[in-house]
């Protein structure tokens, strides 16, 4: 029997592509297949530029602690593909087992007969298989990229639809303004489905009304029908029908994460409606984590390049609005405990580079340039380091992030504050190597 490994690496051969936005090959082999898809439970589908992890994270969290078992779907994965599919066991959600995962991609790929097809494409149709054959009360899909023509969005009559904030990322694929980009991501609305949006830029908010109104929904908007804020370090909550008082999010640190608990508590109020516990919400906020969003490094192979009071973080925002986000957070950070700021950065090519190095102007004290590992479409230090270099940056470059976390530290006598971002296929290659628990 093949391994996953080969299995995986046969469906990347079956289309010239890694992005060809279209529903027809999806829908053609869940045909051949059963129709898996429509034999899953309750469906809650997210899309959105940032925040979608996030979102499921506290989602799951919230659900599982209310006594619901939960699957779910996500993108990329950060250190194994199994991270994609997650099934629930009697101890909680977890990555889907090898044997399970070799057998619905075997299927799959039988069911497909070497027909073209994307990778992402096959690997979405493969998770519904295993969903549908898998007891949940809920199923989680996150949408790869948009939302209209994206492989997940097959489902008639999803439980709810959720869109987080909008922003400027994909353009080759979703179009150039915010406003194109939100007619994408509204794409996953469906008549008849609970709608919940976070908060958006004035345009996006625009477009994904006006899908609403075409399709008479009721879209439960932040700022409109509720409100979600830090107040004396806890967690406010508030909505027509109620006010919520909550722990602050134990992992998920920023008030941009503040923001994404309150898309998941109001869609969890929504749908669990006389169910909703508060307490469990409160469970929940102390449980959720996601890997690589702000995460606070601490076992790791490289100690000895590190000061005793250095901080090392990881964060896999790779646009101009997540850079905004951690910019933020490492100001809040700053006002604390006040210490230099080191930036080790590889980025995909094609990726706004000045945009997110904008974002940390008089915040960082230098940048380091390091290659995204196993992948020829990562950006070439060299360039990356000359950008920010023009931006007025001190920068270098090194061969990968051990090396950069070697130099970081070399003729400093201060602690620092040190974060490697800009891809996640850069953190899930650190979470490897570094061999730090993903957390998920």
């Amino acid at each position: 029997m093949s391994s996953a490994e080969q299995l995986l690496e046969e469906m990347h051969q079956l289309h010239p592509k890694s992005i060809d936005l279209s529903l027809d090959r999806v829908y053609a082999l869940l045909e051949k297949l059963g129709n898996p898809h429509k034999k899953l439970p309750p469906v809650i589908h997210v899309a959105g530029t940032n925040g979608k992890g996030s979102v499921l994270a506290f989602l799951t969290a919230i659900l599982e602690a209310h006594g619901d078992r939960v699957q779910r779907f996500s993108s990329p994965h950060l250190v194994d593909f199994n991270e994609r599919i997650n099934l629930p066991t009697a101890s909680g959600i977890k990555p889907i087992s090898d044997e399970l995962l070799v057998d619905a991609l075997s299927r799959t790929k039988a069911a497909n007969d070497g027909a073209p097809i994307t990778f992402f494409e096959i690997t979405t149709v493969a998770a519904f298989l295993a969903f549908s054959e898998s007891q949940a009360d809920w199923c989680l899909l996150e949408t790869g990229l948009g939302g209209r023509l994206d492989a997940t969005n097959v489902i008639d009559q999803p439980a709810a639809t959720l869109i987080t904030p909008v922003s400027i990322d994909h353009t080759g694929f979703l179009g150039e303004t915010i406003a194109e980009i939100a007619r994408e991501k509204a794409g996953i609305l469906k008549k008849g489905s609970k709608a919940f949006i976070g908060q958006q830029e004035r345009y996006a908010l625009e477009e994904i009304s006006a899908r609403g109104e075409t399709l008479d929904l009721h879209l439960y908007v932040r700022g409109l029908d509720y409100d979600v804020y830090e107040q004396r370090g806890r967690l406010v909550f508030s909505s027509p029908d109620e006010l919520i008082d909550l722990p602050l999010p134990r992992y998920l640190i920023g008030r941009h994460q503040i923001e994404n608990a309150g898309l998941a508590i109001i869609t969890a109020q929504q749908l669990l409606r006389e169910r909703l516990d508060h307490s469990a919400l409160a469970s929940a906020m102390l449980m959720a984590r996601w890997p690589a969003r702000m995460q606070r490094l601490f076992a790791n192979d490289h100690s000895s390049y590190l000061r005793a009071g250095d901080e090392l973080w990881l964060d896999g925002g790779h646009n101009p609005s997540a850079a905004g986000v951690l910019a933020e957070l490492i100001g809040d950070l700053e006002e604390r405990v006040p210490r230099p700021l080191h930036l080790i950065i590889g980025m995909m090519q094609g990726k706004d580079l000045a945009g997110f190095l904008h974002e940390f102007r008089g915040l960082a004290s230098g940048v380091i340039a390091v290659p995204v590992p196993g992948t020829e479409a990562g950006m070439d230090p060299d360039d990356l380091a000359d950008l920010a270099l023009e931006l007025g940056f001190e920068a270098e470059t090194a061969r990968d992030v051990t090396e950069a976390l070697q130099l970081s530290s070399e003729g400093r006598h201060e602690d620092a504050r040190i974060l490697i971002c800009g891809s996640l296929y850069l953190a899930g290659d650190v979470l490897r190597q570094l061999r730090v628990a993903s957390g998920v």
